[in-house]
Order: structure tokens, then C-alpha cells, then sequence
């Protein structure tokens, strides 16, 4: 009855590293909801989006998928993710 449960210690580098390969790996389908947003705006010359707004707006979110992308692949080679300089 006095047994405690051991708590699972993950080293705080790791465990960043971790989180950081989740978010990467959820970055397309972040990509995916986005791009579909145009889809739910309205249609119609009165009401409508124009189609160059769509445009505009499916490369924006390219780009930002791209550069998002880019940043997170560099933190992860660089593998010291959120490690305190004054640690070292």
C-alpha cells in the first residue's frame, strides 16, 4: 500500500525534441485545414470572394507552410532544442 508509483523522468532535451517531431509531423494536416478554408467562403459576384484573394491566400499559407517547415527541420538538426545555454 505504501508503494509509490515511479514517475516517468524524460530528459528535458529529448522530450523537446519530441514535441518538435509531432509538430512536424502534424504540419501538413495543419496545411490541409487551411488550404480548404477558401472552400467555405461564399461564391457569388455580389458576396464572393475574388479569385484572386484565393490565390493570394493558398500562397501565403504555402509560404508559410514552407518557411514553418524549414525553421522546425533546422531545430531539429541542431538538436539542442530549448537547451539552456547556461547548462552547458
Amino acid at each position: 500500500m505504501n508503494e509509490r508509483r515511479k514517475s516517468v523522468f524524460l530528459e528535458r532535451q529529448s522530450y523537446r525534441r519530441r514535441r518538435l517531431v509531432d509538430t512536424i509531423r502534424i504540419l501538413p494536416v495543419v496545411g490541409a485545414l487551411l488550404w480548404s478554408v477558401p472552400l467555405l467562403w461564399p461564391t457569388g459576384e455580389e458576396s464572393g470572394v475574388a479569385t484572386s484573394d484565393a490565390i493570394v491566400y493558398v500562397f501565403v499559407v504555402w509560404f508559410g507552410l514552407v518557411v514553418s517547415g524549414a525553421f522546425l527541420a533546422r531545430a531539429v538538426a541542431k538538436g539542442n532544442v530549448g537547451e539552456d545555454p547556461e547548462e552547458s
